[in-house]
């Protein structure tokens, strides 16, 4: 499979991880196409390093992947918090929480 092939598939995942941001309305949602879109990061981070024969988008993607598992801790934590004071999930009841 040819790099360009790689590239219009991590285009490809984060426009689906973007459309879903814009459009869904559940927190769990909302954090899954954000990992759409880091991934999406990494598989353009790798094949450029191939490309290039070189580490550096390993290195990038490995950070990357880091970052993700910290997101995902944080944001299902705070989502838990959320659930438990307004047993819902949905983000447009979020704009209450500064009330």
């Amino acid at each position: 499979m040819e790099s360009s092939a790689y590239i219009g598939l991590a285009i490809t995942i984060f426009f689906i991880g973007v459309f879903g941001m814009l459009v869904r309305k559940s927190a769990f949602l909302f954090l899954m196409s954000i990992e759409l879109m880091l991934n999406s990061a990494n598989l353009a981070w790798v094949t450029f390093a191939k490309v290039h024969g070189n580490l550096d988008g390993h290195v990038y993607a490995f950070f990357i992947m880091a970052l993700a598992a910290a997101e995902a801790c944080v944001g299902l934590a705070i989502i838990v918090l959320f659930y438990r004071k307004r047993r819902s999930v949905i983000l447009d009841n979020a704009k209450e929480m500064s009330k």
